[in-house]
C-alpha cells in the first residue's frame, strides 16, 4: 500500500498543473505513478482524472530517449494540441447519462418495484452494466468517478435511530439519579439489572481474537447450527453499582421474568446479604422491556414473592423505551465480560461460568457467575385477582415506570 494519498496526490498537482502543459502533466503523472510503486498508476488516476491508458502512455514516453521540453513562458499554460483536441467528456457526448445514473442510486429505489436494481448491490460494475442496458456505454472505473462528482461515497450503516423518545425522558434520569443518591444516603442498596445476549454454546466461533501460537488458530464449526452444540446460555446480570461487584446467573431454559426474580433472589443470596446485612430496602434498574419489562405482570408477581421471601421493599425504576444503553450493567460489566471471553468458543455451560466468573478490571470489578439449572416456562400468565393481590404503591411520577412492591407475611 504507497503511503501517500488520492488527495495528497491531487493537492500536489492542483499547484503545478498552471506551470505545465499536456505533455508535462502527462508525464508528471507517470513519474508520480513510477514513484508510488504497485497501484500507483490508479491512486494518480484517480487524483488527477487522467485516464490509465494517459498515464501508461507517459510511462513508456518516460522509458524512451528524452526530448527538449517545450518552453514555457510565465506562467501561462501551453497546449500541444489545438484548442478541441482529444476525446470531450462522455457527459458532454451522453447528456442523459449523470441524470440516468442519479437516478439509479437514489435513495428513494428501496421499496419500488418498478426500479431496475430492486434487490441487487449498488456496486459500480451493476451500474455500469444496467446502465449499458439503457444505452448507456460506460466502464465501471467511469461510474466511480461520476458518482464522486454527484456526491455520493461508499457508506456503512450507522446506528442512530432510537426509537420512540418519550417527551418525560430526561426528567426520568433525573428521577432515577434522585433516587440513587437518596438510596445509597440510607446505606440500601442498589443494583442494575439485565439479560446479557444468549450465546450458542459449542464449537462455535466467537468474535475477537486472542494470542495463539503463530498459525495455529484454534477451529470451530463452520456452521452455528444449534443442534451442532449444547444448546443457549441465558446470562442474566446483576450489579452492584456501590461495591461495583456483580452477579450473574446462567440459564439453560427461557428468559422470563420468573428467571429474572430468580436472579436478583441468588444474588441477594450469594452476595447482597453479606454485603448489606442492614438492608431493608433495595432499589433496582432495569431496562423497559425484557424479561424485566414495565409492562409484564409476571415480573411484578414474582418481585412481590422475592420481596416477601428476603424481607426488603423492591424500589423499581424502569429506564424510558428506547434508553437501555444508558443502563450501567451494560457499560460496567457486560462490556468487560464480552472482551474478556473473545475470541474463545464457548464449548460448555461450565466454560461460560468460568469466564464469566474470571473476568476482572484495573477498578477492582468482581463477578461471581452459576449455572441456573432449573426451567421456567414461557408465557405463564398472571389473572387480575392476583394482580389485585399485590403490594404495590406507583410513584405520582409516570408510576408504570417507578413503583415500591412491599413483603407481605404469606407469600403465594
Amino acid at each position: 500500500m504507497h503511503a501517500i494519498s488520492p488527495s495528497q496526490i491531487k493537492k500536489k498537482f492542483d499547484h503545478l498543473a498552471p506551470w505545465m502543459d499536456e505533455k508535462c502533466r502527462r508525464l508528471w503523472a507517470a513519474t508520480e505513478a513510477q514513484s508510488l510503486g504497485y497501484g500507483g498508476v490508479s491512486a494518480v488516476a484517480q487524483a488527477t482524472r487522467f485516464s490509465r491508458t494517459t498515464i501508461q502512455s507517459g510511462i513508456r514516453e518516460l522509458a524512451t530517449k528524452p526530448v527538449p521540453a517545450p518552453q514555457v513562458e510565465g506562467v501561462t499554460s501551453r497546449r500541444i494540441r489545438t484548442v478541441g483536441g482529444g476525446r470531450p467528456p462522455i457527459t458532454q457526448t451522453d447528456k442523459t447519462l449523470l441524470q440516468t445514473l442519479a437516478g439509479l442510486v437514489a435513495p428513494s429505489t428501496r421499496g419500488d418495484p418498478m426500479r431496475p436494481l430492486l434487490w441487487t448491490c449498488k456496486s459500480v460494475r451493476n451500474l455500469a452494466g444496467e446502465l449499458a442496458r439503457q444505452g448507456h456505454p460506460i466502464s465501471h472505473m467511469k461510474v466511480a468517478q461520476l458518482l464522486q462528482d454527484l456526491g455520493y461515497s461508499l457508506q456503512a450503516n450507522r446506528k442512530t435511530h432510537e426509537g420512540a423518545s418519550n417527551p418525560d425522558r430526561n426528567a426520568q434520569f433525573e428521577h432515577i439519579n434522585q433516587q440513587i443518591t437518596v438510596f445509597q444516603g440510607r446505606g440500601q442498596p442498589v443494583i442494575s439489572v439485565d439479560t446479557k445476549k444468549k450465546e450458542l454454546v459449542g464449537e462455535f466461533k466467537n468474535g475477537g481474537r486472542e494470542w495463539r501460537p503463530h498459525s495455529q488458530p484454534e477451529k470451530v464449526n463452520v456452521y452455528d447450527f444449534v443442534s451442532n452444540g449444547q444448546g443457549k446460555a441465558i446470562p442474566y446480570g446483576i450489579y452492584d453499582l456501590v461495591e461495583n461487584q456483580g452477579w450473574v446467573s446462567v440459564g439453560l431454559d427461557h428468559d422470563t421474568a420468573e428467571f429474572a426474580c430468580a436472579s436478583i433472589g441468588r444474588w441477594w443470596q450469594m452476595m447482597g446479604r453479606a454485603s448489606y446485612p442492614q438492608a431493608t430496602e433495595l432499589l433496582v434498574l432495569a431496562d423497559g422491556g425484557g424479561s424485566n419489562s414495565s409492562r409484564t405482570r409476571l415480573w411484578k408477581y414474582c418481585l412481590q414473592q422475592l420481596a416477601s421471601q428476603v424481607g426488603l421493599t423492591m424500589a423499581v425504576c424502569h429506564f424510558p423505551p428506547a434508553t437501555s444503553k444508558w443502563n450501567k450493567i451494560e457499560h460496567r460489566m457486560f462490556c468487560h465480560i464480552t472482551q474478556n471471553w473473545r475470541g474463545k468458543p464457548l464449548t460448555s455451560h461450565e466454560v461460560v461460568v468460568n469466564l464469566i466468573g474470571s473476568t476482572t478490571t484495573r477498578t477492582g470489578l468482581k463477578i461471581k457467575a452459576e449455572l441456573d439449572p432449573n426451567s421456567y416456562q414461557p408465557g405463564r400468565k398472571i389473572s387480575d385477582q392476583q394482580m389485585a393481590a399485590l403490594q404495590i404503591e406507583r410513584d405520582p411520577f409516570h408510576g408504570e415506570w417507578n413503583y415500591k412492591i412491599t413483603p407481605t407475611r404469606n407469600p403465594s
